[in-house]
């Protein structure tokens, strides 16, 4: 009963086909080792492009995940990744900056330009792919307010108040 609310990222079936042992740094040494496997990436969006025949392609950089494969440590990246997913993703939803988290075939490496420079990017085509929700901005929380208990006529008399009361 307790985890009735929580979800996967990506579905027991898919999961059960991905092979753990890849990691994305393999992808980037060794593309030709591994072409046809499933493989799981997580990281954030850079760019959301939909093409003309009908396909949706994703640029992400590659971030580390946490027990839930979802991606942390979003300040550092060993490389961006393309992804492929037969159909449509909004791009104002699949947004820049958004979290995600994808099962797929990996297709090898497909160079394109970034910047200035003919760039690899690990092709993935895209099986199950997962949005994560935006985080929540934290709100400050004072464990001590100073308002009514902290007037002076409050219980503490002036110890939580902004100023000193004389």
């Amino acid at each position: 009963m307790l985890f009735t609310g929580c979800t996967q990222a990506i579905s027991d079936s898919i999961m059960k086909q991905v092979n753990p042992s890849i990691r994305f740094i393999d992808l980037q040494r060794d593309p030709q080792a591994f072409e046809g496997q499933m493989v799981l990436l997580a990281g954030v969006i850079v760019k959301t492009t939909y093409q003309p025949d009908g396909k949706t392609l994703i640029e992400a950089y590659q971030t580390q995940t946490n027990f839930e494969k979802r991606p942390v440590h979003p300040d550092t990246s060993q490389g961006r990744f393309l992804g492929e997913y037969s159909g449509f993703l909004d791009s104002d939803i699949y947004a820049k900056g958004r979290q995600i988290t994808l099962a797929g075939r990996f297709q090898g490496v497909k160079r394109m330009k970034l910047g200035e420079m003919d760039y690899p990017y690990p092709f993935v085509n895209i099986k199950e792919i997962h949005l994560w929700e935006k985080a929540k901005p934290r709100t400050y929380y004072d464990p001590y307010p100073w308002y009514p208990i902290g007037a002076p006529w409050g219980i503490w008399g002036g110890w939580h108040t902004p100023y000193w009361v004389y």
